[in-house]
Formats: C-alpha cells, structure tokens, sequence
C-alpha cells in the first residue's frame, strides 16, 4: 500500500512533507515488531497512526487496544493495565483481565505515555524487555506477545531530568520515532482540511457549504493553530452552524480566532534531527526576550550617561575617561547578551572648574586620576551608597546586570 492508498483509507488530507515522511515511516515499520513512539502536539492525529501500523502488519486480526494514559485515576492504572485478582483491593470483587491480556497477539496504543506513574514504568518496561508482567494482588508471572506503539506531547528530555519519565523506557519506546508536525508548519495543508471539514459539516447539518473570502483565507493560513488540527475542525464546525452568510470575510473569521496578534509570531523552520525536542513554549519565551533585550540596551545608554552626569558635581562636561567607563559597562552587557558590541552616543565637552579671582572666571586644571579601575569602583560605590547597599537597584542604576555588579565588587574588593 503506497502513501496516497493510505491517506485515501485513512482519511488523511495533505501533501506536506513531513507529513509524508511520517505515513512513509509508519508503512515500513508496519510489517516489524518493532516499538514506535509518535510524537506531536495535541491536535495533530496522532491517534489514526497507530492503526496505519497495526491494519498493515501481520497483526491486523488480532485485537487493536487503545488506551488513553492521562483518562485513567494513578490508583487504577495498573489495574486497567495488567489486570487484578479477585479481593486484591476494596472493589475488586472479582479477577479481571488487563488491557496486555487481552490484546495478547494484537497491538496497544498507549496515547499520552508521558502521564504513567513511575511505578507503573517499571511494570511496563519489563513488558518491553521479557514480555512478562504480574497482575495486581498476585505473584504468578504471566506472558504476552503484544506490539506496543505509544505517543505523547511531552518533551522527554525535560520529563528525565526532572526524573518524571524513566530513561531506560525512553529508548526501550523509542526504538522507532516518528513525528507529526504541527498544522503551522503545514501552511500549505490548512485551506485544504478547511474546506474538506467545511464539506462535511454542510452534509451533517443539511447546509450550503460555506467558503472563504482571500483575506479570511490568508488569516487562516497564518494564524498560530495552537490546538491544531481539532482546533481547525472545531472553529469550522462553528462557523458553518452559526454564521448565516456562507462567504466568511476576514472580520467574521478573527472573531472565531482567539489571540490572533498575540499568537501569529513568526515561525522557525526546524530541521528533522531536532524536531522532536525543541518545545514551542520556549520559542515564543525565545522572541519576547529579544524584544525585551533591545529596549534594554536601547535604555541602558542613556541611563549610565545620566549616571556620568549627575556624578560630575561642579564639572562642566565628561572626561574621555568617563567616556571610556560608559562603553565598558555598555559592552559587558552586550557581551553577556551575545550581542554586537557597539558604542553608545555620550557627547564629550573638556573638563574644566573656573575659581573666581578678582572677579574674574579663571580656568584652572583639575588633578584626575589616570585609572579607569578607579573611577569604576568609585561609581559603583556611589550606587551601592545611593541604594543603601542594595545590589538589585545599584545594578540597575549603573545599567549592568546583578551578576556582573556581584563579579565586580569581588574583583575590586568593595566593601559594603
């Protein structure tokens, strides 16, 4: 069966690689043994894939579970799972069967994997490794011969390091991974499934079918779709019983969108090596930072020269020396920031104190000290004093971070 009979079976619709790439995994792996971990975001399918492999396996008669693992309470879990014997808790008021029982000879699709208790991992790593298991209450080993095929939307690498999800079930599930992308990266496929629901839905409810104007479509194409594909489905089905003009404009449709501007940022293409871990939330935390950072760096200028300024006293403007502190605390902060080290605009005016003498207004020289270390420690004390030794502020007066506030005051030695 090549990918278009599939799609065709299974009532996929769209062309983008990537989903290709996935029907294309699950067709070779479908004849093997071999586990399979789907990973996706909520929304994108990935229930209809694990009959892809068990309808093209040799397992097709045998018995197809699947098994959602967030729906089931942590108390039962194993119970639904493995199975229990007659008296073995309060309720259990006789022997039943679990799901690895029954689909012995078949496949079981373990959706949301990522929610099983750690104690329940254990168990089922054992399945994967002998095929053994012990039901709840008893103490006879018993075998299976199941297929496991599990999928999640969790970001596994974060769930092992904060030891919610065992390492060794990781690869044991992950013997084959395959990924479903989110309908933004599938752009070319959103106007497509837009208009196969709208169909349905005009069936179903006995109505004109309804279409989009060219600047509903092209909101419809760029909006985020944090809910893909059944959030997609779901605003179509609302849309087609509730609006009574069946051509939906822009207006009508960002109605239906919630967030519209907040979520429709730029998305950054991912290559197949990292497509699994990089997590979505940390993208967008990604942009609002930089924006952040500009406006920073933008402020930072003209904070410190305030800061020059203001600590001059008598003196009429800012010494090349000054200058040079500014540009040094303004480019350890776009160092720590990675960024380009540039140069913030200070006007610089000779330094001078006029003493009156006779009436008269005589320039006189002022002894400077030559040292940069100097006038920084100086500065930075200032700050300190300023803020009565509060570093949070004294930093943000100076314009420079805590850490680098904290590295200095060890360097130089200051005390507090």
């Amino acid at each position: 069966m090549n990918i278009q009979d599939i799609k065709q079976r299974f009532g996929i619709i769209g062309s983008n690689p990537l989903l290709d790439r996935a029907i294309d995994i699950a067709r070779q792996v479908a004849p093997t043994d071999l586990n399979v971990l789907i990973n996706g975001e909520s929304g994108t399918g990935k229930e209809v894939f694990p009959q892809i492999i068990h309808q093209n396996s040799s397992r097709k008669h045998g018995q197809y579970i699947a098994v959602n693992c967030g729906a089931i309470p942590e108390g039962t879990i194993d119970s639904e799972l493995f199975g229990h014997e007659k008296g073995s808790f309060t309720g259990a008021t006789e022997a039943r069967k679990g799901y690895f029982e029954v689909a012995n000879g078949g496949t079981i699709f373990l959706d949301e994997v990522g929610e099983l208790p750690l104690a329940t991992q254990a168990r089922l790593l054992r399945i994967l490794e002998t095929g053994e298991y012990i039901k709840v209450g008893s103490s006879k080993v018993q075998k299976t011969d199941v297929r496991v095929i599990a999928a999640t939307n969790i970001n596994f690498f974060k769930a092992i390091e904060k030891g919610k999800f065992r390492e060794d079930l990781y690869y044991r599930l992950n013997t084959v991974p395959i990924y479903l992308p989110p309908l933004r990266e599938r752009k070319e496929d959103i106007h497509l499934l837009f208009r196969k629901f709208a169909s349905d839905f005009a069936t179903k409810y006995r109505m004109p079918v309804i279409k989009l104007t060219s600047d509903a479509e092209q909101i419809l194409i760029n909006y985020y779709w944090p809910g893909n594909v059944r959030q997609l489905k779901n605003i179509t089905e609302q849309i087609s019983i509730i609006e009574k003009n069946r051509e939906i404009n822009a207006d009508v449709l960002l109605t239906y969108l919630p967030n519209y501007g907040v979520n429709n940022l730029p998305v950054l293409s991912r290559n197949e090596a990292t497509q699994s871990t990089i997590d979505i939330n940390e993208r967008d935390i990604f942009y609002k930072v930089l924006v952040d950072m500009k406006k920073d760096l933008n402020d930072l200028k003209k904070v410190v020269h305030d800061i020059v300024l203001a600590s001059q006293g008598q003196i009429n403007g800012i010494s090349n020396d000054d200058v040079q502190i500014v540009n040094r605390l303004y480019n350890e902060v776009a160092e720590e920031n990675e960024l380009p080290v540039t140069t913030p605009s200070v006007s610089v005016h000779p330094v001078t104190i006029h003493k009156k003498a006779d009436g008269i207004n005589l320039p006189i020289e002022v002894e400077e000290s030559l040292s940069l270390q100097d006038k920084e420690i100086d500065m930075i004390k200032r700050a300190l004093k300023k803020h009565k030794g509060k570093r949070k502020y004294a930093a943000q007066e100076l314009g420079i971070s805590e850490r680098t506030l904290y590295r200095k005051i060890n360097e130089y030695k200051i005390a507090e």
